[in-house]
């Protein structure tokens, strides 16, 4: 990203100390803190009022909660530019999965350093999803010994071809485009045109989704 401009971000936590070490951090960091909330009425409210590049969301807050505050913003055309990124502790999957079907672009936990932080808030700023691989092997668990396959999940990824489908598989495991690209053969720029299709071709928001269309469609540990 580019230095000379200043990411926009926002804060939806209901525990103070918890959005003060994030403000600090973040001002440390560089970034432009437009607002604090305290609840998830009040992060749709935050994200209607400053459209903050970045919207750090906690899960659990009293109230509407923040699956239901991701959800509302992202089916917002007005928010689009809006990113959530979750903050979480990790330890419900059922959060993790939620908040990612809500459309969050990515996580990080509450116990991130200032570095771990920054990066996640660039990464997800600039477009792309921030997957990170503990949540990630607690999907796949869960997509191992969860529920059965979802029909429609099911029906939307055989709308793909068998390369995009192969792709998709990939995706879901957690490897990068270039990862992608050496696993089966191809270029760098091809395996971003297939996530690309994909993402058209199933209706997904950003290549998060596409990892919880693979979970729901049983993509990742079961054939």
């Amino acid at each position: 990203m580019n230095p000379e401009v200043s990411v926009r971000v926002g804060i939806a936590d209901d525990q103070q100390m918890v959005r003060e070490g994030l403000r600090t951090l973040l001002q440390r960091g560089g970034f432009d803190v437009v607002g604090e909330a305290v609840d998830g009425e009040d992060a749709v409210r935050l994200a209607r009022r400053e459209r903050p590049d970045v919207l750090l969301m906690d899960v659990r807050m009293p109230g509407l909660d923040g699956i239901e505050a991701t959800a509302m913003i992202t089916a917002d055309q007005s928010l689009a530019s809006v990113r959530v990124l979750v903050v979480t502790t990790f330890d419900v999957d059922e959060y993790v999965f939620g908040a990612l079907r809500a459309g969050a672009s990515g996580f990080i936990g509450k116990d991130a350093d200032a570095a771990e932080l920054r990066r996640a808030v660039e990464v997800v700023a600039a477009g792309q999803s921030l997957l990170d691989p503990t949540a990630t092997r607690h999907l796949i668990d869960r997509a191992l010994h969860g529920p059965g396959v979802d029909p429609v999940a099911r029906a939307k990824i055989a709308e793909l071809t068998a390369r995009e489908q192969d792709v998709l598989r990939l995706v879901a495991a957690g490897l990068s485009n270039d990862e992608i690209a050496r696993e089966l053969f191809i270029s760098p720029a091809t395996a971003r045109t297939h996530v690309a299709r994909s993402m058209i071709k199933t209706g997904a928001r950003d290549r998060a989704q596409l990892v919880i269309l693979a979970y729901e469609a049983g993509y990742v540990g079961r054939r």
